[in-house]
């Protein structure tokens, strides 16, 4: 579509990673990118725990499903977490922080595009088992874990995820998700 962004354009949730390591200044700049989200009163309720160490990787590794097979390839996992006290909780029971966690991660995998990188969260994990082998603390909320890397080929993938990585970008149709001036939607 003409006029957007490329990197909204091209953002997809591709799987087929390289293992090439990142640099530090590359991954410096996700970060950054996205600590710059907007949040409700500038209360930026994010955690982010890139881990890029081996031993790491493989605690993380442990807390995936198995349709996240491919992210063990990744070099970088952020882990993205908050605590509901860390923002707004509104009167109809809202809880804010969430809102500001997913501007955040947008943001990252906004940078990540724009860094030539393939940047895929996913709901597929235990959180409990993140908690526990990082020793974090029970109140917080383990929201995604994300996973990083160059573009790889699409050796070892599922034939599921190879027609998925060379399929169309699937989306809903606009007017199932947008209405104008009045609610439109069951």
């Amino acid at each position: 579509m003409t006029g957007l962004l490329k990197e909204i354009a091209t953002r997809r949730a591709n799987r087929a990673l390289s293992d090439k390591p990142l640099s530090e200044d590359i991954i410096a700049r996700l970060m950054t990118a996205a600590t710059y989200a907007p949040s409700c009163f500038n209360s930026q309720p994010w955690r982010f725990m890139a881990v890029t160490e081996p031993e790491a990787l493989v605690k993380l590794h442990g807390s995936l499903s198995g349709g996240n097979y491919w992210a063990k390839k990744a070099p970088l996992l952020v882990a993205v977490a908050t605590k509901p006290e860390f923002d707004a909780k509104l009167s109809d029971g809202r809880e804010y922080a969430l809102f500001g966690c997913g501007l955040a991660v947008q943001n990252l995998l906004t940078q990540a595009v724009s860094e030539g990188l393939y940047a895929h969260p996913m709901a597929g994990f235990d959180p409990l088992i993140v908690k526990e082998a990082f020793a974090i603390p029970a109140e917080y909320i383990v929201i995604t874990l994300i996973a990083v890397g160059y573009p790889g080929t699409l050796d070892g993938l599922s034939e599921k995820h190879v027609a998925a990585e060379q399929g169309e970008r699937g989306r809903k149709p606009e007017a199932e998700v947008i209405c104008h001036n009045s609610w439109a939607f069951d």
